[in-house]
């Protein structure tokens, strides 16, 4: 019988399977991309930041108010480091992957609504919900990204992983770009506006904003739950059904600790992408504090974030396309050597426009570089303890997301400025570039296969 022939590009389902969304559950998972992403862009970014320093720390200095937040944010990354491995273990076990993102999710969505109230002067209420929605947000996409390697195979798991990152560049986008047409217009949706506002009324159009993520994120976490199956449950040979959880999280953890050296490609994988992560990620937490060195206007540094939001969604799904001719890891070096120019680029720049053009470039491959990352790691995790490898993964990540900030820190002190401190962090892509090279992609993918197929025949 003749092979049926392939969707037209041009039809609704050929472009569905180009962006590797061509089933119900591929589309579904990647929708709470679209979910979390808005947390990530207006919490995390650009908008709770400023408030949190303005209103929040309200009565207090700058820098007490900025120390605060970063404090947060180190001990919402602990958080998740400590429980991470813990849970997915426990995720693992007892076949509750989907339940626990449904845990952590709602967490990060309560939180969201409650930062409504926050006042002036409010800043230990601020902090508390501030480092609860990252936990939620956080630990949430550790069962989300567990959940890859169960729905999408080994020719699609790389534009899958590069479609969700876009269509959260999508989501966050679009929700930013409301949120910051109704704080510079209230009247647009009509709220107060001009002289002789209250304090109250003054704060409402943002506090409405944070609102607005938390509504998102719960609405749009539907698909995720009613579509993607929770992966089957698979017992180890001295496992019971009825064994305690936390037992079996801890006997769990000790195997996968030292299996991580008999997935020596996995490993590598992920000691790479630490490393490079801490340059990508010193790149999104230190560029509007650079650029406000630098002399770059707050609406401008604003601007070039809904720059990238926008141009990574193009981007993310060329990512994609390029994984599939290049493979993952030749792709993912392309966009660190890109980061290198970036670096380069960044060192000279003094106006708006060349903040624009910077914007651009780092919106070319930031969603597809994080994006194949994670798809070439689960390549190589054995599906029946993706949990507790993912949750190794975003303890990892967790990391890379301290080292970088912290020798940025430390190069402006011996340099002076940001702008000799932008160079040292090309060392992050040179290193993690190198480690990244050494990994065998087939040899991974391999012995992922090798533990499947065990664990079926079980």
């Amino acid at each position: 019988m003749a092979a049926a022939a392939s969707p037209a590009p041009s039809s609704p389902r050929g472009v569905l399977n180009a962006l590797g969304l061509h089933r119900p559950e591929l589309r579904a998972w990647a929708m709470y991309d679209w979910a979390v992403s808005a947390m990530q862009t207006v919490i995390m970014t650009a908008v709770f930041p400023i408030y949190f320093i303005s209103v929040a720390g309200d009565g207090r200095p700058p820098e007490e108010a900025t120390q605060a937040l970063a404090n947060a944010n180190t001990i919402a990354a602990i958080l998740i480091a400590v429980l991470g491995p813990i849970l997915g273990a426990i995720a693992d076990y007892k076949a509750a992957k989907k339940p626990f993102l449904a845990v952590f999710m709602l967490i990060g969505v309560f939180s969201t609504l409650g930062m409504y109230f926050i006042m002036h002067g409010d800043l230990l209420l601020a902090s508390t919900l501030f480092i609860l929605a990252m936990a939620g947000a956080t630990g949430s996409m550790t069962f989300y990204e567990s959940l890859l390697p169960h729905i999408a195979d080994e020719r699609e798991i790389d534009r899958v992983s590069t479609a969700a990152y876009a269509m959260g560049y999508v989501g966050g986008g679009v929700l930013l770009a409301i949120n910051l047409a109704w704080i510079t217009n209230p009247g647009l949706i009509g709220l107060p506006s001009g002289e002789g506002l209250t304090r109250a009324q003054a704060t409402l159009p943002v506090r409405l904003a944070f609102v607005s993520v938390g509504i998102w994120w719960l609405l749009f976490s539907i698909p995720v739950f009613r579509r993607v199956p929770e992966p089957r449950r698979a017992l180890e040979a001295d496992e019971g059904s009825t064994a305690n959880p936390f037992v079996v999280a801890f006997t769990r953890l000790g195997e996968t600790l030292r299996e991580l050296r008999h997935y020596r490609q996995a490993f590598l994988t992920m000691l790479a992408f630490t490393i490079y992560n801490d340059g990508i990620q010193t790149i999104i937490k230190m560029a509007t504090a650079y650029g406000t060195e630098i002399g770059i206007e707050r609406s401008d540094l604003i601007t070039a974030i809904l720059i990238v939001q926008f141009v990574g969604i193009p981007f993310a799904f060329a990512f994609g396309t390029l994984a599939g001719k290049l493979g993952a890891k030749l792709s993912i070096m392309l966009g660190l050597l890109v980061y290198t120019g970036i670096c380069i680029f960044a060192y000279g720049i003094s106006t708006a426009r060349e903040f624009y053009i910077l914007a651009i470039l780092v919106g070319m491959v930031q969603g597809g570089t994080q994006a194949l990352s994670r798809s070439l790691f689960a390549s190589m995790v054995p599906k029946h303890k993706s949990g507790e490898f993912f949750g190794f993964y975003s303890v990892f990540e967790k990391f890379g997301g301290i080292l970088g900030p912290l020798m940025f820190s430390i190069a402006i002190g011996q340099t002076g400025s940001s702008r000799g401190a932008i160079l040292w962090v090309i060392g992050f892509f040179v290193v993690g570039g190198a480690l990244l090279m050494l990994v065998n992609t087939k040899e991974g993918e391999a012995m992922a296969r090798e533990a499947n197929a065990r664990t079926h025949s079980a």
